[in-house]
């Protein structure tokens, strides 16, 4: 049985830095929130106002309902997420997670799919093979398919986040140290500049 339940969002941010998980459960601090976050909120916002209006082309799908904000919950996981948009089709369910950047895809948030995937699969009690990421700026859907590898690496990755807070460890920094820049967390960080 699950003691506590992780989000979606600590399984992204683990893969982005771990230490964000340390200053969220272990060592809690006010966490700054930074322009770049208040643009995403507000994307996500006029995203949502707007997909509505549109065709599925950017799926690449013909028809289809849209669901959004929905609430997931998995016991079995011990994970819970709220989840931007799904498309239901006659040939299945697809998560979308909305993203503002032109960047290609990021590790942090493909994982952050695949845990959306899981968590759909078992919301409808059938399997879902993949979702899509949805590039805000230029409006365009990239589909990712959610391997068996990839599932088995996200319930590896919630184990090991639930150990570094049972056992309250403090993560080495990013090896990718530009991410520090513009973290809401640097200033608790003493061996980052």
């Amino acid at each position: 049985m699950v003691v506590f339940y992780l989000t979606v969002t600590d399984l992204k941010q683990f893969f982005y830095c771990p230490r964000i998980i340390y200053f969220t459960y272990v060592l809690p601090v006010e966490r700054k929130v930074t322009a770049k976050m208040q643009e995403g909120a507000l994307a996500h916002l006029e995203a949502v106002r707007l997909e509505g209006r549109r065709s599925l082309k950017a799926f690449k799908l013909e028809e289809g309902q849209r669901i959004f904000r929905t609430p997931l919950v998995s016991e079995r996981l011990g994970l819970t997420g709220l989840l931007d948009m799904h498309l239901v089709t006659p040939t299945g369910c697809f998560p979308v997670e909305f993203k503002d950047t032109n960047s290609p895809l990021s590790v942090n948030h493909k994982y952050q799919l695949a845990a959306y995937v899981l968590l759909l699969e078992e919301h409808y009690g059938k399997p879902v093979r993949g979702g899509f990421i949805y590039y805000l700026p230029r409006k365009t859907a990239r589909y990712i398919e959610v391997t068996p590898g990839m599932r088995v690496h996200v319930k590896d990755k919630l184990k090991k986040i639930r150990s570094l807070i049972e056992r309250q460890i403090f993560p080495e920094a990013p090896r990718r140290r530009g991410r520090c820049v513009d973290c809401e967390y640097k200033n608790f960080c003493g061996d980052v500049g």
